[in-house]
């Protein structure tokens, strides 16, 4: 049984779909804590419900880097944390956090990577980004976490076709569902370890 922490600054719908697969025994994990740099995000709400612990934790907090990178340390620990998974969280993951948590943390992005990812591609703006460039194809991609936004190693892609018609809106909506597939299905295989890092790269035994 795996102990995970979820990172999220928004609604937290990827936490959700992943949260329903728990409840439903399909992964053997708990979700032990939510964490958010925004002070009431609507994923609190979500985890409340189900008494899992929130925290808000914000860099303007803390005098230091250092202090608010040992905050999050401590809660991870607090919690006996084996596996961080983001969900919409929009800060930069401190580097001592992500080498303590070393193919151990995961992120979900809207659009296959390296194309509009980055610092600045989040949300609708990546879905605005894709339509207007004119590209046929955008997806969904799930990686490990490394010290820079969205160029940790990719552990899964998914293709999504951009209809003619589309608008940002509409986009987002048909990709937001793959994500809500996708994503349980990265973090049952972590759990369940069919999903591990060696010398030749990624090997997820399906």
């Amino acid at each position: 049984m795996k102990n995970i922490a979820v990172f999220a600054s928004g609604r937290g719908s990827n936490f959700a779909a992943i949260l329903e697969k728990i409840q439903g025994g399909d992964i053997p994990a708990q979700v032990r804590c939510v964490i958010s740099d925004h002070i009431h995000p609507a994923v609190f709400d979500i985890a409340s419900k189900v008494g899992i612990p929130t925290h808000w934790v914000n860099r303007k907090q803390f005098k230091s880097g250092d202090d608010y990178t040992n905050f999050l340390l401590s809660l991870l620990e607090k919690y006996k944390v084996d596996l961080v998974v983001l969900a919409g969280y929009l800060k930069l993951i401190p580097a001592p956090i992500v080498k303590r948590y070393r193919n151990s943390m995961i992120n979900i992005h809207p659009a296959l990577l390296p194309n509009f990812g980055g610092k600045g591609f989040w949300g609708m703006k990546v879905h605005q980004a894709v339509i207007k460039s004119g590209v046929k194809i955008t997806g969904v991609t799930v990686h490990f976490i490394d010290e820079h936004y969205d160029t940790g190693s990719i552990i899964l892609q998914e293709k999504v076709k951009v209809l003619p018609d589309d608008t940002p809106e509409r986009l987002a909506e048909r990709v937001l569902k793959v994500e809500h597939r996708v994503y349980p299905e990265v973090v049952k295989a972590l759990c369940n370890g069919k999903l591990r890092v060696t010398d030749r790269g990624i090997v997820w035994e399906k």
